[in-house]
């Protein structure tokens, strides 16, 4: 079928476009060169794989294309989380110079925040995946104000680092942080596996998902969990980028044209890796490293985000 060759062309463009990055103009030392170049690949396939994996599926439980992961808090969590570090511990405390401790909290911080969001929200049977959305998106607005507020107190040098931290940067990733985030994404996909055949029918919406014997509440709390671990775990280890999984996961569907979701969820991740590997392509021999993947990423993304709306206005 149609949707099949163009998922291998965007495989074939995936792994073409990463050789290239890896073995562009390599030349020096090169026992010390391509081995960083092949972790910050794996740090990209990891962070963009795990925003459009779990972006599809957060999109498709809650059937709408322009909501995100991110309007469940966690990015604004993430900074001020680094925030609060900063001001109580100061930018050269353990936990801001050890990037696996960072790491751990980090993630652990965001898991810990969507168990409880869930275990609340879900306690009554009256509340709702819409219900839902609407307590993340407060308590973003929440997380980024406390953020803010931190920020002002602490010390201009150590603002500079709260700031540095909202950018996406793919140059200094820990080689370690990449092992425990592969293990991480592992174990997940692997609990996965169980609900993936969910994710066709949760498509046709909630009671028609009923109707066709999904026990729906209790899929839809495990594959939210799921979606919390991935995306705390790509913003713990290169930092936010709001849109690329807005992005991504609507091209795909777009260059498709199918709700088979093997497809779109192999399609998004491998669109998603040659956005990200073709953007630090882009900041390091265009822009030389004058800017950040993240801002790339999110001035398209943001773009296209407005598109969206327009276009989404129209059709009302």
């Amino acid at each position: 079928m149609a949707y099949k060759k163009k998922t291998l062309i965007l495989a074939i463009v995936a792994i073409a476009l990463t050789l290239l990055y890896v073995l562009y103009d390599l030349k020096g030392n090169i026992g010390y060169i391509l081995p960083r170049r092949i972790i910050k690949v794996l740090a990209i396939v990891l962070t963009g794989g795990a925003i459009a994996f779990a972006t599809t599926v957060f999109m498709t439980i809650t059937n709408n294309r322009i909501l995100t992961p991110s309007v469940l808090g966690l990015d604004s969590l993430y900074m001020l989380i680094q925030t609060f570090i900063i001001f109580v511990f100061g930018s050269n405390s353990i936990i801001m110079m050890s990037s696996s401790i960072n790491y751990l909290v980090s993630i652990g911080a965001m898991i810990i925040f969507s168990l409880v969001l869930y275990r609340f929200l879900f306690k009554g049977e009256k509340n709702n995946i819409y219900f839902l959305l609407l307590i993340g998106m407060i308590l973003g607005t929440f997380f980024n104000s406390f953020t803010s507020f931190f920020e002002v107190l602490i010390d201009p040098n150590e603002f500079m680092v709260a700031q540095d931290r909202g950018f996406a940067s793919i140059n200094n990733v820990n080689e370690d942080l990449v092992y425990l985030s592969i293990g991480i994404i592992v174990l997940v996909l692997l609990y996965f596996l169980r609900f993936y055949k969910y994710l066709d029918v949760l498509a046709l919406g909630k009671d028609d998902a009923v109707n066709l014997g999904v026990s729906y509440d209790y899929v839809i709390k495990r594959l939210l969990i799921i979606v919390s671990i991935l995306t705390a775990v790509a913003t713990a280890l290169i930092g936010p980028i709001t849109f690329l999984g807005l992005l991504v996961v609507n091209i795909t569907y777009e260059f498709l044209k199918t709700y088979r979701h093997l497809y779109i969820i192999l399609a998004s991740v491998f669109i998603s890796v040659i956005a990200l590997v073709g953007g630090q392509f882009i900041v390091e021999k265009i822009f030389t490293f004058q800017t950040t993947i993240s801002v790339i990423i999110n001035f398209v993304g943001g773009v296209y985000f407005i598109y969206l709306l327009l276009k989404e206005n129209r059709s009302w």
